[in-house]
């Protein structure tokens, strides 16, 4: 199994905390799909029918809430699973996940993998540790958004874009995950005008920069001391 070090436990995949035999045994129930950038691949409120296993590419989850306004809960990429909560509890699907670009996948009926978790124990330990390891990080994301205002929310989340979707180049770390300031205002629970003005501040400061290409950060130092109220 991969080693986690560096990492914090909600972004370890699914399939990494698996062994070489229950990965197998779990990816042979599945059936490949791809999804085209912005394809839906669970939608919210929806009975649980299936899990999808992403196998390359990246998906965003949200959630909607009933005056319209939406939530960015998490990124899920290569070896995460999605739908898994509501296909355990039975419940509704508490939150929409869309490709980002092209998602290459398998999707596993409900039956099946539950069917798969009764067969293999530990494969059910290691979803129940990533549930919780999901439900602690999303606790310490609302803790962080009491405490904390928009400015070190925001200078927070482009940090850790740059951990997980950053890519480093001449002027700076370019983020890859293509997400909108719409995208960036759920992630923070912010509106789309505030985080704006955030932005355009940044830019004025040349702590960031912007291009067709995306986002650019190019004082990441002036970030970590925003983030940590040091600005």
């Amino acid at each position: 199994m991969p080693s986690r070090a560096g990492r914090l436990d909600d972004q370890v995949p699914f399939l990494a905390r698996l062994e070489t035999r229950e990965r197998v045994a779990l990816l042979e129930l599945g059936r490949p799909m791809t999804y085209g950038p912005q394809s839906v691949l669970v939608h919210q409120d929806e009975p649980s029918t299936h899990v999808v296993i992403i196998l390359g590419g990246w998906t965003k989850v949200t959630h909607s809430a009933a005056n319209g306004y939406e939530a960015l809960l998490a990124l899920r990429g290569p070896g995460d699973v999605v739908g898994e909560a509501s296909a355990v509890s039975g419940r509704p699907r508490s939150a929409t996940v869309a490709a980002l670009g092209q998602v290459e996948a398998v999707t596993i009926d409900r039956g099946g993998f539950l069917t798969h978790l009764a067969e293999f124990p530990t494969t059910a330990l290691h979803l129940l540790t990533l549930i919780g390891d999901r439900t602690r990080a999303s606790d310490r994301r609302r803790v962080e958004q009491g405490a904390l205002g928009v400015r070190e929310r925001l200078a927070l989340l482009l940090l850790e874009l740059s951990r997980t979707h950053g890519v480093q180049e001449a002027e700076g770390v370019r983020l890859t995950a293509g997400l909108s300031q719409h995208e960036l205002a759920g992630a923070v629970g912010a509106s789309r005008e505030a985080v704006a003005r955030l932005l355009k501040s940044l830019r004025e400061r040349d702590i960031v920069r912007t291009s067709r290409r995306g986002l650019v950060l190019v004082r990441p130092d002036r970030l970590r001391r925003m983030g940590g109220g040091e600005e």
